[in-house]
């Protein structure tokens, strides 16, 4: 069904990998975890938001950056961030691309974002500084698979 991939740099929170999880297997997105991990993959919070959908999600976990990079699925890297890149609703998403998200309190490393030409980000007002980890790549996924699949 999808032609997407979900790919979490480091993350923290549990719930909102769960929550990611669930999304990934409802869509048929492969999801990749960037370790270190905040958190077991045994943790009870994670499985929980996850609900009983984990045997449905194609996931990958990978030691560290590099050997995503050099092992990983070819794809067009699509940075997100809450400051900086192309409006999401004026992307040109692809077949392909990996959307990748980072740790929930500090987002992506600066050197990920060497081009805006392949970053994005979701536009919200001033009074939040930014989404839930787990809404804004549901946000990002539906809106990538609009642009392909209409």
């Amino acid at each position: 069904m999808n032609k997407f991939s979900i790919v979490l740099f480091e993350p923290e929170i549990p719930p909102n990998t769960g929550n990611i999880a669930r999304l990934c297997a409802g869509t048929d997105t492969p999801l990749h975890l960037i370790e270190p991990l905040g958190f077991s993959l045994s943790d009870k919070y994670l499985k929980r938001a996850g609900l009983d959908y984990w045997p449905n999600v194609n996931l990958t976990v990978w030691k560290n950056w590099e050997q995503f990079r050099q092992n990983g699925p070819e794809g067009r890297l699509v940075f997100t961030s809450a400051k900086r890149g192309t409006n999401i609703f004026k992307f040109k998403f692809e077949a392909g691309d990996l959307i990748v998200f980072g740790p929930e309190t500090r987002g992506l490393p600066i050197e990920f974002f060497t081009d805006d030409s392949s970053s994005i980000n979701i536009p919200i007002n001033k009074k939040i500084r930014s989404l839930n980890l787990s809404t804004s790549a549901g946000i990002a996924l539906y809106q990538a698979m609009s642009q392909l699949f209409s």
